[in-house]
């Protein structure tokens, strides 16, 4: 089993306390078992500031899993690629093969993925990994129920589909629509993970869009037999909170065999 931590659309600036919601998600991630990998699957910056990436690597530099950067929309390659290198790229987590994809149209909000990464992808994919893929872009590449989402999406997503017609990948994670969601590509489950900085409200009043407050992360757990996805939202105090192993005996003594 490998599971993944997802921190999406931080939109850091140079400034230092543009890092405070994100230092809570990590230490809410750290707290618990630690995760086999970190995924931060774009807009790590709000308008590409080098000191924005200088103030993500110091907190990632401090994380005790691998991470993987993505590029969104609000990020600038140059300086992307002088604190991670290249945005395309592979890593390894536990038997699980993590491929990161710059979506990104330099200029613009919607996306793409190139002829000529798509046929580097291909040649990754042939080779299974031992326990699957997981690929990782920032625009979705699924319709949206909010309008303007909708109209920045991954355009061509049927182009990527046929490159993971009959691979190994398990799951595709995107952030960008700043609301979680779910759906399919060619069969391959994708997982549309919730922001960080604020959530879009799905259900707006009519004629309105709307942004609302509040910030959430993902996990992602790849069984055997299942890979699941699940939004954690990080506002809120406990409604309960009990001893994990004494809850789970107790619940089991009552499920019927």
């Amino acid at each position: 089993m490998t599971w993944l931590a997802v921190v999406s659309d931080t939109h850091l600036t140079a400034d230092p306390t543009s890092t405070s919601t994100l230092r809570t998600a990590l230490a809410r991630i750290e707290a618990g078992t630690r995760p086999d990998a970190l995924i931060l699957p774009g807009d790590l910056a709000a308008d590409g500031e080098p000191g924005a990436y200088a103030r993500l690597g110091e907190l990632l530099d401090q994380v005790s899993m691998p991470t993987v950067p993505v590029m969104g929309n609000h990020d600038e390659l140059g300086a992307f690629t002088a604190a991670f290198g290249n945005p395309d790229r592979v890593v390894r987590a536990a038997g699980t093969r993590i491929i990161a994809l710059d979506s990104t149209i330099a200029g613009h909000h919607h996306g793409r993925v190139e002829a000529a990464q798509l046929d580097w992808l291909a040649a990754e994919l042939a080779e299974p990994a031992p326990e699957g893929t997981v690929l990782v872009l920032h625009h979705p590449p699924l319709p949206s129920p909010v309008p303007s989402v909708d109209l920045l999406r991954l355009r061509e997503p049927e182009k990527l589909a046929e490159v993971l017609a009959g691979s190994d990948v398990r799951m595709i994670v995107c952030g960008h629509a700043h609301h979680a969601g779910a759906g399919v590509l060619g069969g391959v489950p994708v997982w549309v993970a919730p922001a960080l900085i604020y959530q879009v409200d799905a259900f707006p009043p009519t004629g309105r869009l709307r942004g609302v407050s509040g910030a959430s992360i993902s996990r992602i757990d790849l069984f055997t037999d299942a890979a699941v996805a699940t939004a954690v939202p990080l506002d809120g105090g406990p409604v309960y909170d009990v001893d994990a192993a004494e809850r789970i005996a107790w619940m089991s003594e009552r499920i019927p065999r």
